[in-house]
């Protein structure tokens, strides 16, 4: 390989690792989101790219379950039930209205294990599967909220999405579409949590 040639290969590695690093600084929660729901091929590829996730023993536990409108509906009420039993029929209205607005639903699982070590590694999997699915949506220009609210530690959410709680957990209900908001975000300086050790 001439210098010249290494020298592209170096100016193409700095270009791609800019574009992640971009990413990865980009890519926020989402709150509010516009009404159309992005194409079904991109979450898909979305999803294909999560599994590429670290996992220990390539025990792949994630589970991505896609919502359709039905469920998305059923989960809207139940939500807006507790709402307004924990706080008043205002505030379970207010729930129903903001996640009817949602385009986009997505849970993911992990399974569950009897050994504690396992169960620890197969959900730190999962929650990489999750970063590496908001990271390519981000780049699509496509927003993701990751929530663990109480509607997700509901038993009617496990049976609404036909998940058995005794061979799957809850990592995250995720909500996507493209953004309505420009969120912002900071980060304490490297020195706040970097330890060099001799």
């Amino acid at each position: 390989m001439s210098v010249e040639q290494a020298s592209g290969v170096v100016g193409a590695q700095s270009a791609a690792a800019q574009e992640v690093a971009r990413a990865i600084r980009s890519r926020r929660s989402i709150n509010r989101f516009q009404p159309q729901a992005p194409p079904r091929e991109i979450i898909r590829r979305a999803l294909d790219l999560a599994r590429w996730a670290p996992n220990h023993y390539l025990t792949e536990p994630w589970h991505f379950y896609l919502l359709g409108s039905k469920t998305k509906q059923a989960l809207v009420e139940l939500s807006a039930e507790l709402a307004t039993a924990a706080n008043g029929p205002s505030a379970g209205e207010a729930k129903r209205r903001r996640w009817a607005a949602i385009p986009g639903w997505l849970a993911v699982t992990c399974d569950q294990s009897p050994d504690a070590l396992r169960a620890r590694e197969d959900y730190a999997a999962c929650a990489c599967a999750i970063h590496n699915l908001s990271l390519y949506l981000c780049s699509e220009g496509i927003g993701v909220k990751w929530t663990t609210g109480a509607v997700t530690r509901e038993r009617r959410f496990y049976d609404l999405l036909w998940i058995d709680p005794e061979l799957e957990i809850l990592v995250g209900l995720l909500w996507y579409g493209y953004p309505d908001e420009a969120p912002q975000s900071r980060r304490r300086p490297l020195e706040h949590s970097l330890v060099e050790l001799p």
